[in-house]
Parts: structure tokens; C-alpha cells; sequence
């Protein structure tokens, strides 16, 4: 078998555990399996380097924060590289362009446009361990680029892609996928498999174990992903494609997420082209949009609200501010303190009420719901960020998840 493994910074945090990684990627490798190893940069090495950016400067390029954020994967692989040699296997580290990995021109949030796997399968066919750099790649000019937060799981999925690995072994802190946050809620479940679509909602709404690109890929080309922890061999989580019957499970989990910011734009013009020229201003700055809430019209003017990440927010604003006065609204105001709580479940489709019920559980724990947005298998909801907690206990306390398995 042909196996890539993925390896968070959590899990090569310090060199203890760079060696149990190494330890279990050489089982692999004596169990006859051709092994291929991608890892992120050690424990909190990226916020590190960031906050040593910002002591340097508050306007960096998007080509220097690749070129300084990818050195943590580097550390990385060459460690764990020698701690494999150590214990008997060939071994080689590479980087994301020395494996052929080519993306876009977007830096600090690349995607990856093809993978020449002709050094990996050579490398392979030497019989040696491939340890490669999660989170990167290089584009048409050779630049180093980084695919955002979370990226080694999608770099781990795109190669398992390039390769035709039999299987995409995900290992992280926590041993699976969890009806909820398990640090939030004591009694969450573990599942024992999960769709590519639940788990696509789960990780694009907060669920931070798998990154969401990561998932859609692997629906793209059908990859089993299989979700695991680093600090014991027990199984995971199991995703992948699932049929079409009626599931009983109404709702699979409860997700929540920190990181969101609202914007709200006041007497907004009621004319056609006025959505698309505001959100197509905030897409040419690479900013996405999650949920659009649109007033009813008064007077021929409209109120819009949207929801985006933190982290966009300050140049979110900064469109607004430009687009203003060729728009024609009054005003926007815009807030931080906001969270957005969510329920996926591919049951949702056949079981009436499921909306109903979360709104009740809601209530019930005294929390006031700013913003709705729904699909066949997700409703969220944004809430003010410190009634979260009781939010999505409350949640998960309804739709009984301790008792999903």
C-alpha cells in the first residue's frame, strides 16, 4: 500500500514527540507500506513568526510572509527526517517545490494548480520515506508560496491524489471527529465515520481539525481520509463518500467559530449590478464572504449585512470605505464580538424541524440570534461570541449527540 500521512504542529511540537512521529511512520514503512510523510511547522513556530514580523514591520509583502512562514515546515521535515534515519530507513526531506507542487500567484493563500509527482515516485521506487513540507508550494516564477491556515492538510490530500495513495492517515491532537468541540462539551461522541459533505460544513464552519479545502479535494478525487490521533493507535474517524439512504441521524455535530466579523451597510441602492459591484470589490482583494443577509426595500434602499473573517476585516473595511461613494450608500458600521454556531447532519433533508428545534435550544439558553443562513444539511447562526459556550451546549444537549453512537 501507498500511504500518506499528515502530521499537525501539535504533534511535532518538541523532540520527544518528532521521534514517536518518526516511530510510527518507520511501523508503516516495516509493515511493507511505501510511506510518504507531510508535516506542519513545529507547535506555535507560525504565530511565532508572525508576531516576529510584526515587530518589523505592520505592511509586509505577500511574497515575504511566504518566504518567512515557510521555513517552520522546513524545521519540520528535516528533524523528523533524521529521526527516521536514526532508526534505520532511508529517508529524504523535501520542500513543497522540490515536490513538484505549483500553485497560483495569490500568496499567503495559494491553491494548488497541479503536482508533477515524477521526483516523489523516484524517490519511492529507491525505497526511501518522503518527508515533505505541508502549507507550500512554488509558483510559474519559482516564489514560494503558502496555502493558508491549516494548508498541510491539503497539501497531504493533493498528494494523495498525485500519488493514487491507497489511504490519507490525518493525525492531530484530538483522536477523531467529535460531535462537538470535546474541550467545550465534556460528553461529545466520536464518530465513527463521517460524510465528505457533513465534513466539508463541519470544517468550513469552526470544526478545526480538518481544513476545508482539504475535504473538497478529497471529494473531488474520492480520497478516504481517515482522522487520528498522534499520541495512540486507537481508531478514528473515517471520511468519506457515503450513500444516497435516508440517514436516522438528524444532525452529525455542532460546530462553532470564533473567527468572524459582521459588516452592515445602511440604505443601500435598489438597483441591479449594486451586490454584484460590492461583493465583487471585496472578491478582487481575495476576501470571502460566508453569510449575506439583504433587508426588506424601503423607499427603493435596502440595509445588506455580511459576515467575513477577522483576519479580513481591516481590508474588508477598507473596500467599503472605497466603494462608498460610487455605491451610494449612507453609511456601515461593522462589529467583531460576534460568533457564528452551526448544526450539520446529512439528515437534516428528511427529518422537518431540525431548524425549529436548535432555535428552541437557543432560547432555552437565553441566547439572541443576530443572523440565519440555512442549507439541506447546515443551519448557523450568528450570536454574540460570549454566549457561545452555553450555545452550543445547549445544542448539543437537545439533539442528545452524547448518544449518537
Amino acid at each position: 500500500m501507498l500511504i500518506v500521512q499528515k502530521f499537525g504542529g501539535s504533534s511535532v511540537a518538541d523532540p520527544e514527540r518528532i521521534k514517536r512521529v518518526a516511530r510510527r511512520v518507520v511501523e508503516g514503512r516495516k509493515a511493507g507500506n511505501d510511506m510518504v510523510v507531510t508535516v506542519s511547522a513545529m507547535g506555535d513556530t507560525t504565530d511565532d513568526l508572525i508576531a516576529l514580523m510584526k515587530k518589523i514591520t505592520d505592511n509586509p509583502t505577500g511574497r515575504e510572509i511566504d518566504m518567512l512562514l515557510s521555513t517552520g515546515e522546513q524545521v519540520s521535515i528535516s528533524l523528523l527526517s533524521m529521526a527516521i534515519k536514526d532508526l534505520g530507513c532511508d529517508v529524504v526531506s523535501l520542500t513543497g517545490g522540490q515536490v513538484g507542487i505549483k500553485t497560483n500567484e495569490v500568496h499567503t493563500k495559494a491553491k494548488i494548480v497541479d503536482i508533477d509527482s515524477k521526483r516523489m515516485r523516484d524517490e519511492l521506487d529507491r525505497g526511501r520515506i518522503l518527508v515533505v513540507a505541508g502549507f507550500q508550494g512554488v509558483n510559474e516564477n519559482k516564489d514560494i508560496t503558502t496555502l493558508g491556515r491549516g494548508g498541510s492538510d491539503t497539501t497531504a490530500v493533493a498528494l494523495a491524489v498525485a500519488l493514487k495513495a491507497d489511504m490519507c492517515e490525518i493525525y492531530t491532537d484530538v483522536d477523531g471527529i467529535y460531535t462537538a468541540d470535546p474541550r467545550l462539551v465534556k460528553d461529545a461522541s466520536k464518530l465513527k465515520e463521517v460524510s465528505y459533505d457533513e465534513m466539508l460544513e463541519l470544517a468550513s464552519l469552526g470544526a478545526q481539525v480538518l481544513h476545508p479545502r482539504s475535504v473538497e479535494l478529497a471529494k473531488l478525487y474520492k480520497v478516504t481520509m481517515h482522522v487520528r490521533s498522534s499520541f495512540n493507535n486507537k481508531p478514528g474517524t473515517i471520511v468519506k463518500e457515503v450513500g444516497k439512504m435516508e440517514k436516522e441521524v438528524m444532525v452529525s455535530g455542532v460546530a462553532h467559530d470564533y473567527n468572524v466579523a459582521k459588516i452592515g451597510l445602511f440604505d443601500v441602492p435598489d438597483k441591479p449590478g449594486i451586490a454584484y459591484r460590492i461583493f465583487n470589490a471585496l472578491a478582487q482583494k481575495n476576501i470571502d464572504v460566508d453569510m449575506i443577509i439583504q433587508s426588506s426595500m424601503r423607499n427603493n434602499l435596502n440595509d445588506i449585512s455580511f459576515t467575513i473573517t477577522r483576519d479580513d476585516l481591516r481590508k474588508a473595511l477598507t473596500v467599503v470605505e472605497e466603494i462608498q461613494p460610487e455605491i451610494g450608500f449612507a453609511g456601515y458600521t461593522h462589529d467583531e464580538d460576534v460568533a457564528k454556531v452551526s448544526i450539520v447532519g446529512a439528515g437534516m433533508v428528511s427529518h422537518p424541524g431540525v431548524a425549529a428545534m436548535m432555535f428552541e435550544a437557543l432560547a432555552e439558553a437565553g441566547v439572541n440570534i443576530d443572523m440565519i443562513t440555512t442549507s439541506e444539511i447546515k443551519v448557523s447562526c450568528v450570536v454574540d461570541d460570549k454566549d457561545v459556550e452555553k450555545a452550543v451546549k445547549s445544542i448539543h444537549n437537545k439533539f442528545k449527540l452524547n448518544e449518537i453512537n
